[in-house]
């Protein structure tokens, strides 16, 4: 993470905007355009008790009818105290179309939760979805998760910490990751976010995907707006230089002039000119579940 600025207290307000329903990215939601050809197939299947640990599948409409698809897990951002699954089918059905089985989880928030209960829910959703990938044309032996801001340090953290999987009982489960504007370098806790958050972990280490960098991780890909002031892109350039360093797989993408929201507003069909990042992810996706 860039030690000097991971969601910066002026810019606050603007992360936590991105899951309200006024904000950009929930109007992309309410009345932006779909990608066509894939459909919500399932709604609200639980992996947890709390209301707040439930999932959505999104297919194609001939999802399984000649052979499984492979599937993708991925977890919304919105600084580990908001957001809502209810605010991103568009950008479920935009992995959908690219030819996926595509759960959109969601997960206990900062002040219900600390570090590293959310962590633990995301493992526990994507042990769930592979449960279940079958009923709706996925094939669970093919299953990667990705995520954006707050989301993709979900996504990395259960990907490169063996114990979030092995603890749900699927160590190997995960064959893939990706990880768009995610925080992954983020000490010391200096702003609000991370210090409700992780301020209570008694060891701070743990709460950081580069620290859990290794060779043998799943293929990682990382994507990144260079003008990112939340999230700033030294948190991909540092993940991705260790992962090299240490022989892993680590493929990493910056996009000139994207912004913390653009990178995830590129799934849409509004934006997606913009720059490909979707294509990207999807390609990546492809290539590693095959």
């Amino acid at each position: 993470m860039t030690r000097r600025g991971l969601f910066a207290p002026a810019l606050g307000a603007v992360v936590a905007s991105l899951t309200a329903a006024c904000s950009p990215l929930g109007v992309l939601n309410a009345v932006g355009p779909r990608d066509r050809g894939v459909r919500r197939v399932a709604r609200d299947l639980e992996y947890g008790s709390d209301p707040r640990q439930r999932f959505d599948i999104y297919a194609p409409e001939a999802a399984g009818a000649a052979s499984p698809l492979p599937v993708l897990v991925f977890f919304y951002g919105g600084g580990w105290d908001s957001g809502s699954k209810d605010l991103y089918g568009w950008a479920a059905q935009a992995l959908a179309a690219q030819g996926f089985v595509v759960a959109v989880a969601d997960y206990r928030l900062v002040p219900q939760v600390l570090f590293p209960v959310f962590i633990q829910d995301a493992a526990a959703a994507t042990a769930r979805v592979a449960e279940v990938a079958a009923q709706y044309g996925g094939d669970p032996a093919r299953l990667g998760v990705l995520g954006h801001s707050a989301g993709a340090h979900l996504a990395m953290m259960i990907a490169l910490d063996r114990r979030y999987m092995a603890a749900v009982g699927k160590p190997d489960l995960i064959k893939a990751a990706a990880g768009l504007a995610g925080p992954y370098d983020f000490l010391p806790f200096d702003v609000a976010s991370s210090i409700n958050a992780f301020g209570q972990a008694p060891d701070p280490e743990q709460t950081q995907p580069l620290h859990f960098a290794r060779a043998d991780a799943p293929p990682l890909w990382l994507g990144h707006g260079t003008a990112d002031v939340i999230v700033h892109d030294e948190d991909t350039i540092l993940l991705e230089a260790r992962m090299r360093e240490l022989g892993g797989r680590c493929e990493a993408k910056l996009y000139p002039g994207l912004s913390h929201e653009d990178l995830i507003a590129t799934f849409s069909p509004l934006f997606r000119k913009k720059a490909p990042v979707l294509a990207d992810v999807s390609a990546f996706f492809h290539r590693q579940l095959g």
